[in-house]
């Protein structure tokens, strides 16, 4: 497809429910940093002891389990803005507030005020992605999805890079008191996009108990036809990319000398515009592909650009080499990630989408929990040429899946929709 059709195609789809996609976006990926990575380097800068900032890391674990409260997000509705904009409001609010308030802490003298915070920081952050990635399900259509993708994850990449690298910059300028204090400015002004968001234009019922809101989704999510194919599908599909995809820098620096330097400005820099490309390439080329068609011509070419890290493994200490792998793998990666979420999106009930989306999420976390180890392992006793062989084995269970649900898929893609794009 030539560069000006693309072009087209992306302002075709471009409208209000995609920009809005794109703002809260940015909001819902701003706090990760400031209470994981950003919030460790500062402690790091006073001194304080490593084992006791690794103990930070535990404030993150709201993010793992946010599934718990999100039934609460689909039963009770606040009495402003809607169902799903009215919690987005009040979690931004709570957000500015909390860090406002770490701004104002010094963590020296009161550690462990700034450990609370930073875990309601987390809680705050997590609940605002349960009601976020339900809001933007609800309000995308059918054809929307894969842009919208693109978007939501172009946007919450953005803003790690400012909640990360840029508070960093200001730190040393400014101070941390003042670059908290900003992006609690920018939380606020994140309120704008939600206060102006549209509602979504299918109308559904909430769940009328705390129970229903529970035991109706799970009900709902494996009585239907396929159900456990479908469910099995969301933790197969990036199994490939789970294996190996977080031993990367182990295997440039460990396996092949590569400089920390090298890795930065590659992998994290040059790979993170490759994976922003790739999303919104994936998401532009969905508005013309059903979501069968994405999820497959997608999920081969992600299990393909595996096998440039398996070439790199055999090539060895070799720079060009290097950005090649790392451009090619996160390409395919971001074009994967914006089919997979437009399925995870599909999957979902409108009348229960924070739980399943949140449950959902959490299936997919499995892989990245359960192969790990294995994975290290695996390097560490047969080599790394090795782990990518196995690597791209380990995606083709997933795409085998696929094919044969392929009925099943197209029905899930268009069964909530009232409308069709």
């Amino acid at each position: 497809m030539k560069v000006n059709a693309l072009a087209e195609l992306a302002r075709t789809c471009w409208n209000r429910r995609i920009g809005i996609t794109l703002l809260l976006g940015f909001s819902s990926g701003l706090p990760l940093a400031l209470s994981g990575s950003t919030l460790q380097a500062w402690l790091a800068t006073l001194h304080v002891d490593v084992g006791t900032i690794g103990l930070f890391s535990l404030v993150g674990l709201p993010y793992s389990l946010k599934f718990l409260w999100a039934p609460v997000m689909d039963r009770y509705v606040p009495p402003f803005m809607g169902r799903r904009r009215g919690w987005i409001l009040l979690a931004q609010l709570a957000l500015a507030l909390i860090l406002a308030a770490m701004a104002v802490t010094d963590p020296l003298t009161s550690l462990w005020r700034m450990g609370i915070l930073a875990f309601a920081l987390a809680f705050a952050s997590a609940s605002q992605d349960i009601v976020y990635n339900a809001y933007f399900t609800d309000i995308l259509r059918p054809a929307e999805r894969g842009l919208g993708a693109a978007v939501q994850a172009g946007g919450y990449r953005l803003a790690m890079i400012v909640a990360g690298a840029l508070v960093l910059i200001l730190s040393d300028r400014v101070g941390w008191r003042s670059s908290y204090l900003l992006m609690a400015l920018l939380m606020l002004l994140a309120m704008i996009p939600t206060c102006i968001g549209p509602e979504p234009e299918n109308t559904v019922t909430p769940p009328r108990t705390l129970t229903q809101a529970v035991v109706a989704p799970l009900r709902e999510l494996t009585v239907r036809r396929g159900a456990m194919g479908l469910l099995l599908l969301v933790v197969l599909y990036k199994f490939g990319d789970w294996f190996s995809g977080p031993l990367t820098n182990v295997f440039l620096i460990e396996g092949l000398h590569f400089t920390a330097t090298d890795v930065g400005v590659v992998n994290k820099g040059f790979g993170l515009a490759a994976t922003i490309v790739g999303v919104f390439l994936g998401g532009v080329l969905m508005a013309r592909l059903t979501l069968f068609r994405a999820l497959l011509y997608f999920g081969v070419l992600q299990a393909a650009s595996i096998l440039t890290f398996l070439a790199l493994s055999l090539i060895g200490h070799n720079y060009a080499a290097m950005v090649l792998a790392v451009g090619v793998e996160n390409l395919a990666w971001g074009m994967g990630t914006a089919a997979f979420i437009a399925y995870i999106m599909a999957l979902c009930d409108h009348r229960y989408t924070a739980f399943q989306f949140a449950l959902l999420s959490a299936l997919d976390s499995i892989s990245r929990v359960l192969l790990g180890p294995a994975a290290g392992y695996v390097a560490q006793d047969a080599g790394w040429s090795v782990l990518f062989i196995v690597s791209a084995l380990l995606a083709l269970p997933g795409l085998v899946l696929l094919v044969l649900l392929h009925r099943r898929i197209h029905e899930t893609e268009f069964r909530n929709a009232p409308y069709h794009a």
